[in-house]
């Protein structure tokens, strides 16, 4: 197949990209190029900002292709773009929505694809919701072939998934692990979380490339593996060889004393605090085989490996390690009263 992706660089799309060109599709990368030299030589490579349409159209050319794969488009504004710039030469678009996109909290904590779509607490996931309506209504009035896909909390070997973390990633997090110093952990630890390592993601992702059964439908990509916020935690600690010191505050007291920058009551109260089970059927349905065989406690390990062997990845961030020690100590404050 021939696929142009707009992105393809990060954290859900390099592993779609490796997995692309391991199968020799005509693979295209739009993206502005701050990570060219990760990309297989056998990709072509268009550096090109997508809001300049002109210079995106100059050299996409005449390309026609088999599917449009963007995972970038944040605002309704960017899909009425790809709209006009892709409207009659691709067969597919697939749009990354999120699966924060759901209700918070639903009225039923196993999630299937038609589980409402509305979260008050967070614009990211409203903006999400708005660009799937977007789309939606422009596959039935006009017939443009979307596919939407909602990933939830997808990692690799660049970070380390933690729910309570500062602007400059988790890091900070392990550092306070290695040092013996206690970690926080949302409400009590026991919500239930699930984390997709990202190339088991884009095994499922690519399945829906040119399939029939994708056009004008919604997906769901995950692990089946759902595990508590405290065994998430301690298989991080395990993976860095220590032992955690886990310490619970309530989301809602963590979204009051953070900084607003840091969105915690996006990232909290509209996401990973909530116990949320996903049901992949549908996509198993569709991908026949799909299977998530990556377990957490393997794919931190990768994790923790690659980040503790490359220092550029070790990113500290004092602004958050001293907000921790102020929330401990004020809840310790509170009690001893």
């Amino acid at each position: 197949m021939k696929i142009l992706m707009i992105g393809g660089t990060g954290t859900i799309s390099s592993a779609i990209t490796r997995q692309l060109a391991a199968g020799g599709h005509d693979l295209w990368l739009l993206n502005r190029g701050s990570r060219k030299n990760e990309v297989p030589a056998s990709v072509k490579q268009v550096i090109a900002d997508i809001d300049d349409t002109d210079e995106v159209l100059r050299q996409l050319g005449d390309a026609q292709f088999d599917a449009v794969c963007e995972f970038i488009g944040f605002l309704p504004s960017q899909v009425e773009r790809d709209i006009r710039l892709f409207k009659g030469r691709t067969r597919q678009y697939v749009y990354i929505s999120s699966a924060s996109a759901y209700n918070k909290p639903a009225a039923n904590h196993v999630i299937t694809e038609g589980t409402t779509l509305a979260n008050p607490h967070w614009a990211y996931s409203r903006n999400k919701i708005a660009c799937e309506e977007l789309l939606m209504r422009e596959w039935r009035d006009n017939g443009f072939p979307v596919t939407i896909v909602r990933p939830s909390h997808t990692y690799c070997e660049r970070g380390v998934p933690v729910s309570v973390h500062g602007p400059k990633g988790s890091w900070q997090v392990l550092k306070r692990m290695m040092e013996g110093k206690p970690v926080i952990v949302n409400g009590d630890g026991s919500s239930l979380w699930t984390l997709t390592w990202n190339e088991d993601f884009a095994r499922g992702f690519i399945g829906l490339l040119g399939n029939p059964k994708a056009l004008g439908e919604a997906f769901q990509i995950m692990s089946d593996e759902q595990l508590s916020w405290d065994q998430i935690y301690h298989c991080v600690a395990n993976a860095l060889g220590v032992e955690p010191k886990l310490y619970h505050v309530a989301s809602d007291f963590l979204v009051a004393t953070s900084p607003k920058t840091w969105d915690f009551e996006g990232n909290l109260i509209g996401d990973k605090s909530v116990t949320v089970i996903f049901d992949c059927s549908k996509l198993k349905r569709a991908v026949p085989g799909f299977c998530a065989i990556t377990p957490f406690h393997e794919g931190v390990r990768r994790c923790v490996a690659h980040i503790l062997a490359h220092p550029e990845l070790q990113t500290e961030d004092p602004e958050f390690d001293a907000w921790c020690d102020r929330v401990i100590a004020a809840q310790e404050r509170a009690k001893a009263l």
